[in-house]
């Protein structure tokens, strides 16, 4: 009996062995299918709205606010009030999206959108479970006014220029998946978005009547004809892009490089731009002037329909320059010079206009 027990044991034992040799083997199976699931689960709102929008047809009228010359309206459903809805603008991929508390199915085929398309390229909606999303992608840059009474909210497309005085374009290099440069774990998108930031502050902090648009502000990455495309459809007077650079073959390179494009055409030129870009930086910062380079062969200099220069600030191969492009103080010397630079050409620009 007592052997019969043992045998018994021991089968149980080989089988169970076998059964988690088994299951360990496909364990990262297991936890790929878990970290998939979790993925789907976890989808940003924004994709989730993307995938699920659907056209919606505007009926065309040249004017639909008599008084106030608004060109949208929006029929509020029963219930909703107006500061109920929320406008948000992407000002990257002009696109401006209103969000009204949840209506029933029938909404958007009852109450049509009405006003004139002369800026409208897309229009569309998606049904969520707190909220509907209608979606217009415009043709320019716009600035969004609103208005509301008890039945309708209502949307005007102003041009930037009409509110501000300046327009000025601002990108940090690469981001996201694109680190840029990259020596001793510091990577080059970093630093490029650490100086943009601190000169959003500056700006942000002026009292001049100027707006700012931002190609990123985090670590997102913009494709080169979204980048470009803002300052193009902003009518941007001036596009300014901060970058690094590296060199493989000697790490005893290093000082400040501003690239421009040659093919532009204007009264204000991009090369001039790019002098005084790097007549303040270089002034600030004691770098090197490596000189100003043609940037025709860059896709976002090349396609620039505006005065723009790409500023390589320093060379992280250079022990010595990358750690001052990596340390706060330098990054706030870089955007305060940058700054400067920007109302130095806003200036020259006006005085050429008049």
């Amino acid at each position: 009996m007592e052997e019969k027990v043992i045998k018994f044991s021991a089968g149980m034992l080989v089988c169970l062995t076998v059964v988690f040799s088994i299951m360990y083997m496909k364990l990262p199976d297991v936890k790929e299918w878990a970290i998939a699931r979790e993925s789907v689960a976890y989808q940003p709102k924004e994709q989730e709205i993307q995938e699920n929008m659907n056209d919606l047809a505007l009926k065309d009228s040249e004017i639909v606010d008599e008084e106030n010359h608004m060109q949208l309206r929006v029929a509020l459903p029963g219930g909703v009030q107006g500061e109920q809805v929320e406008v948000s603008c992407d000002y990257l991929t002009q696109t401006i999206r209103i969000a009204i508390p949840h209506t029933d199915d029938s909404y958007f085929r009852n109450y049509p959108i009405t006003g004139s398309s002369d800026h409208i390229e897309g229009l569309s909606y998606a049904q969520g479970k707190k909220e509907d999303i209608i979606e217009i992608t415009t043709d320019r840059v716009y600035e969004i006014a609103t208005e509301y009474d008890e039945a309708y909210y209502y949307l005007d497309f102003i041009d930037p220029h009409e509110l501000y005085q300046y327009v000025v374009v601002v990108d940090a290099g690469h981001g996201g998946n694109d680190g840029g440069a990259e020596k001793s774990g510091v990577l080059e998108k970093n630093i490029d978005l650490a100086i943009v930031l601190a000169l959003k502050e500056l700006l942000d902090a002026s009292e001049e009547d100027i707006r700012v648009y931002y190609t990123r502000t985090d670590d997102s990455n913009p494709s080169y004809e979204r980048r470009v495309g803002l300052a193009n459809k902003s009518d941007a007077d001036l596009f300014i892009s901060v970058h690094n650079n590296s060199y493989r073959r000697s790490s005893a390179i290093k000082g400040t490089e501003v690239m421009y494009s040659e093919s532009f055409e204007g009264t204000f030129t991009s090369e001039r731009l790019a002098e005084i870009c790097m007549e303040e930086l270089t002034e600030a910062l004691g770098s090197r002037d490596r000189g100003l380079l043609e940037g025709d062969s860059i896709y976002i200099i090349k396609n620039s329909e505006v005065p723009v220069a790409l500023i390589e600030v320093g060379f992280m191969t250079n022990k010595e320059e990358l750690r001052l492009l990596n340390s706060a103080e330098y990054q706030e010397k870089t955007a305060e010079a940058i700054y400067r630079a920007i109302f130095r050409a806003l200036e020259e620009v006006v005085a050429i206009e008049e």
